[in-house]
């Protein structure tokens, strides 16, 4: 980690809904991080006490605080429940996946490694094959790199080589059509930036368009996007798709902000604040 970073207070935001199956998996790897996180917060779009259980089992294995952010179950309320938890932290710096995700070890102290002031971070996912994903939340084995590796449909997304990260940061899928791309699985930022934006848009509402829209919104603000290839590996544990029933409306309420130039959501995180 550079010097520059290394007095960052750094938050893990991880966003899940009903699979405490792989939650579990998901702590698993926070466990084996070369750079622990100051905090960890659940955002939880009101899961059932099966995840309190998770989360409280794990809470018995570190010494890192973990906050639970939990909301009644209202449907797909991710932008909410994202904002709740980005309100309730007390870092500098968030760095957010899914409970899905599975680490790479150095996940963390990548994403740290090229932070940059005024600069967010998008990051990829290795995807899981579902036989695989099947066998290994049931599993008490303990995390395989090499197994995840060997079991996902685009390796490429799986191989960690360093030295070419800070090369491509800056040119690799930041223009053009690549524009607006992000993963929320896989994506940081400075907690200041996220409020002056405020935060996630909660008119969108479903599957769809949440994470694309806040990019544009932060580029709105004059932030510059980076892109973490060959670092920052993650692996996405296979799931059936969501719905998609919304995706059509979210998308134009991503198309209105590019086109507005405004960089604040209407109604967003403000409304959580003290």
């Amino acid at each position: 980690m550079t010097k520059k970073n290394s007095d960052v207070k750094v938050a893990l935001l991880i966003s899940t809904y009903n699979w405490h199956q792989a939650l579990k998996k998901c702590f698993e790897s926070i466990l084996y991080q070369t750079l622990k996180p100051h905090e960890i917060l659940i955002a939880d779009d009101g899961s059932t006490e099966d995840t309190k259980f998770a989360i409280d089992d794990f809470r018995k294995k570190t010494s890192i605080p973990v906050r639970h952010i939990w909301q009644e179950d209202k449907g797909f309320r991710l932008s909410k429940i994202r904002n709740k938890a980005i309100a309730a932290c007390t870092a500098d710096y968030i760095i957010q996946i899914d409970g899905d995700i599975i680490m790479e070890s150095h996940f963390i102290e990548d994403h740290i490694r090229l932070s940059e002031k005024e600069h967010f971070i998008v990051g990829s996912r290795a995807l899981l094959n579902e036989d695989f994903s099947l066998k290994l939340i049931e599993s008490q084995c303990i995390l395989d790199l090499k197994k995840l590796r060997s079991n996902c449909s685009n390796r490429l997304n799986a191989i960690r080589i360093p030295i070419l990260t800070k090369l491509m940061a800056k040119n690799y899928k930041t223009k053009n059509k690549y524009k607006y791309y992000a993963k929320g699985c896989n994506m940081s930022f400075w907690r200041k930036s996220i409020l002056k934006v405020n935060g996630y848009n909660e008119d969108i509402n479903g599957w769809g368009s949440e994470d694309e829209e806040l990019v544009a919104r932060l580029l709105h603000l004059n932030e510059r996007k980076l892109f973490l290839k060959f670092s920052g590996i993650a692996f996405h544990i296979w799931h059936p798709l969501a719905s998609r029933q919304n995706s059509q409306s979210n998308n134009e309420i991503f198309e209105n902000t590019i086109n507005s130039k405004s960089y604040q959501a209407k109604k967003g995180i403000d409304q959580y604040l003290q």
